[in-house]
């Protein structure tokens, strides 16, 4: 087994070495102790009996990289490229105007493309905004261990969490495996789970739990508000900070938290904000402030960063990209049967709002006053070819899901060619 690299949602014999595989189980649950991961261990092997990932999904952790680390080096968006902005411009032809996209094909020996549309109209960005999150997690973290991506990694892996009030309430499901007897369930989050801050920040990302990315939150602003003493912060403690401080002073820094790493990255309040948590439980602790918007551009330079290796430093830009693997089932861009062999590092996000309107009968993701759904997607092919993409839209009165994985086969057709 591996055990100079770490973890995350990623198992895996998949092997594009030409010398074959890697024996198996070769990383994941030994390391990061995410328990999710162990048994999909055993159901790639065959010892538990369920549906297998799809080929993409059964990359190694030694071959998830940052693409923009060593030879092609970027930290902002390139100028447009002519030929492909052509080819993205004829995709929307015919479709609803309320769509915005960014794509930044980053193939290693080949130039660096760029196209755009409506890269910079603002969207409620949904569980997008995860992301966020995530880096700001990262942003924190280091501060509490500067000098031992290690310590930090072993922290994650040690420190517990309850849900509490702050995970409530959402109906994503969690996984709930023991590795001891290979019992399994899934079911809703309720106040007396507790899980690893890595388990937290699993559910947060690869199911989109959202009440585990309270909990995340959460405890980002605690190691804001505790510095060095976080690793040893008791529950009574935790809870009698969000008690004794007043609420416009929790509000204030439990934005501040999520946004400054953002500003660091060049990305404005107009490009990419969260305004608020994604629970009512948790906003009964913390109000929101501001509001939440996303742009195609302003999630791109995120990603340009990410793999730059430039979110707080290259372990937790890799950590953040190994986090976002896709194991789980593929969604909207993602279902797109193009993508099923390419590895996948995704997040999406939706919202949507419905009022009385004769003749109409509001449904899931079907909203007639606002229904945004927002997909990114890092994709990466065996062959070589490696591509980002950032697509918004607010189609109403209709799942957009089929449209976002008929574009994603579109898209990955054009970068191709």
């Amino acid at each position: 087994m591996k055990t100079n690299i770490l973890i995350l949602p990623i198992i895996g014999i998949l092997s594009f070495l030409p010398f074959g595989r890697e024996p198996y189980p070769i990383d994941g649950y030994e390391e990061s102790g995410i328990r999710r991961l162990k048994r999909l261990q055993l159901v790639v092997e065959g010892t538990i009996k369920d549906s297998k990932p799809v080929p993409g999904a059964l990359l190694s952790i030694k071959d998830i990289k940052l693409n923009l680390r060593d030879g092609i080096k970027l930290s902002s968006i390139p100028p447009e490229d002519a030929k492909l902005q052509k080819s993205i411009n004829g995709l929307f032809a015919g479709l609803d105007p309320h769509y915005s996209i960014s794509v930044l094909d980053i193939t290693a020996g080949k130039d660096l493309r760029y196209a755009s549309r409506k890269e910079q109209s603002q969207y409620q960005p949904g569980s997008v905004g995860k992301l966020c999150v995530l880096a700001a997690f990262f942003t924190e973290i280091q501060k509490i261990y500067p000098a031992s991506f290690a310590k930090r990694q072993e922290l994650m892996r040690n420190r517990k969490v309850l849900a509490g009030k702050w995970a409530m309430h959402d109906s994503h499901t969690v996984p709930f495996f023991e590795p001891e007897s290979n019992s399994f369930k899934k079911r809703t989050v309720v106040e007396s789970d507790v899980f690893s801050l890595y388990e937290w920040l699993d559910h947060m990302l690869s199911v989109s739990n959202n009440g585990a990315a309270s909990v995340v939150w959460r405890e980002t602003v605690l190691m804001r508000a505790f510095g060095k003493d976080y690793p040893t912060l008791s529950q009574e403690k935790a809870d009698e900070y969000f008690k004794s401080t007043p609420k416009a002073a929790l509000s204030e820094l439990g934005m501040n938290v999520v946004n400054e790493p953002l500003r660091k990255l060049g990305i404005t309040e107009n490009e990419w904000r969260l305004g608020s948590f994604f629970t009512r439980g948790a906003g009964s602790y913390i109000p929101a402030k501001g509001g939440s918007t996303g742009t195609t551009a302003g999630v791109m330079k995120f990603l340009i960063h990410m793999e730059g290796g430039l979110i707080v430093d290259p372990e937790s830009s890799l950590e953040m990209k190994r986090l976002m693997y896709l194991t789980d089932r593929r969604i909207r861009y993602g279902a797109a049967p193009a993508l099923s062999t390419a590895a996948l590092y995704f997040k999406s996000g939706s919202l949507y709002q419905c009022t009385k309107e004769e003749g109409f009968s509001c449904g899931k993701y079907m909203g007639n006053v606002n229904n945004y759904m927002n997909s990114v997607a890092i994709i990466e092919h065996t062959d070589g070819t490696k591509y980002i993409v950032v697509l918004m839209s607010n189609v109403l009165k209709k799942n957009s899901a089929s449209d976002h994985a008929a574009l994603a086969a579109s898209i990955d057709r054009i970068v191709r060619q």
